[in-house]
């Protein structure tokens, strides 16, 4: 039902991912980031609690694939999760288990890790991957085109209907955090609200922590 990637930007430290489904609101239950900390996908017949469970796992210090392990060692259900996991450090691990659904597939580069099930091919995440890997830009670029990516390499095995990107930074709340959550072309749309977000997410930023600095607003009555 969802491909995905996590993906770490090596220049500022930001932390981010990108998925999509046939499932409604997706990014609302799978999609996890941490400042400072890590991304990590929470995926396959969605436990939402495991994501934050194992970014407080990477807080400790603990790398991704240990992180992953004092997760899901003895962890009911687990068998039935997609967990992809990025550190700090940007070190990746993956669980894919033995009741994943449908066509899936899994796959790590470098600062970051792909994965997905119900797919139309288990190639996909590779696709992503290699995408992300040679994009170049903001973090949210190369996301965006590992998930455009994906969609061009099949993605699921029926239309996908939610996506989403989410960004972590410096702060306690996501630099970016843009959902699609039900759309006959989400990857297209979050394209769209991520091409007019871009622009103006320093602003937003600035607003928080010092408005007295901030720019104008651009609505009517705002001096």
């Amino acid at each position: 039902m969802t491909f995905s990637l996590i993906g770490r930007c090596t220049k500022t430290g930001q932390f981010g991912m990108v998925i999509s489904s046939s499932s409604p609101a997706v990014a609302a239950r799978c999609a996890h980031v941490r400042a400072g900390v890590g991304a990590v996908a929470s995926q396959n017949i969605t436990d939402p609690a495991l994501g934050p469970l194992l970014l407080d796992q990477l807080a400790t210090g603990k790398a991704a694939n240990q992180a992953l392990a004092a997760l899901t060692t003895g962890r009911p259900h687990i068998e039935y999760r997609q967990l992809l996991v990025i550190d700090a450090a940007g070190r990746t691990a993956i669980h894919s288990g033995g009741q994943v659904l449908g066509i899936w597939g899994e796959a790590q580069g470098v600062d970051c890790a792909a994965g997905g099930n119900l797919l139309a091919n288990d190639s996909i995440p590779a696709h992503m991957i290699a995408a992300f890997e040679s994009a170049t830009g903001h973090l949210g670029d190369r996301l965006m085109a590992a998930l455009d990516a994906g969609l061009a390499a099949g993605g699921e095995a029926g239309p996908v209907h939610s996506a989403g990107l989410k960004i972590a930074d410096k702060l306690d709340w996501p630099l970016v955090d843009l959902r699609i959550d039900w759309s006959e072309s989400p990857i297209r749309d979050l394209g769209t609200a991520w091409q007019v977000y871009r622009p103006q997410m320093a602003a937003y930023v600035q607003r928080a922590t010092d408005p007295t600095q901030a720019p104008s607003y651009g609505v009517p009555g705002d001096e």
